[in-house]
């Protein structure tokens, strides 16, 4: 007997989350030696390596759950990386490595705490798309 994470309730065993909470997209849990798909989806937030390990091994890159998030986290990864490349190159210009050590910062502290975000939200069964990145993730997960 299972309970959903987000209310309570009595749910069918391999779901995370009931129909009211999560509408038709529960999640199911992972059959045999494999942990969660909640769990991998959450893992794929922790860096980078995770999220591509979990598109290449066989039972996580068979669930769409997983592969979305593991996009994401592999997106956000890209643009916080690439804001730091054009910030790397704005310090040559003369007094606007002044502005541009906090943008790291500022950048940095974005990320983090993006991917804690969508690691909770991920470990709850959900699926929560960020602006730009969530619809190419889900296009992402969706071709394969």
């Amino acid at each position: 007997m299972a309970f959903c994470n987000m209310c309570g309730a009595q749910i069918a065993d391999g779901t995370t989350t009931c129909a009211t909470c999560r509408g038709k997209d529960a999640v199911p849990m992972t059959s045999g030696a494999g942990m969660a798909d909640n769990v991998a989806g959450m893992l794929a937030y922790v860096t980078f390596i995770p999220a591509v390990i979990f598109l290449v091994l066989e039972p996580y890159n068979k669930s769409r759950f997983v592969r979305f998030h593991a996009f994401q986290c592999i997106f956000l990864t890209v643009a916080a990386v690439a804001a730091h490349i054009v910030l790397g190159i704005l310090t040559v210009v003369p007094f606007l490595v002044l502005l541009t050590f906090p943008l790291h910062a500022l950048v940095s502290l974005a990320w983090l705490v993006a991917s804690i975000l969508l690691a909770l939200k991920a470990n709850q069964g959900q699926k929560y798309k960020l602006p730009v990145m969530g619809d190419l993730a889900e296009k992402q997960a969706d071709a394969v």
